[in-house]
């Protein structure tokens, strides 16, 4: 998503063991109901009552193998930033 003028990636996650949610793999195993409900959410939830309205767009909504490949590319760059290392979501082993 685009929020002002910058990339702003949302990872939606569910629990394993979530009762309600549990089997899904991949956001487009979600109903569309649900997935509007999300959209909405990250669309409006910085919009302050009175303010001017923010640029928000959410330009693609990504499957978990490009929400994998952002989380990996973010903790490179958290890496190179700080050079402490931290798990890999995948494995759950350290980078």
């Amino acid at each position: 998503m685009i929020d002002g003028e910058q990339a702003d990636d949302k990872i939606i996650a569910v629990l394993e063991a979530d009762l309600a949610y549990g089997h899904v793999k991949d956001i487009n195993e979600c109903p569309k109901a649900l997935v509007d409900r999300l959209k909405h959410y990250f669309l409006s939830y910085k919009q302050l009552p009175g303010d001017a309205p923010r640029r928000v767009e959410i330009v693609d909504i990504y499957d978990r193998a490009e929400a994998l490949d952002v989380i990996t590319r973010s903790i490179s760059d958290y890496q190179k930033q700080f050079g402490e290392r931290i798990k890999d979501p995948e494995s759950r082993g350290t980078v």
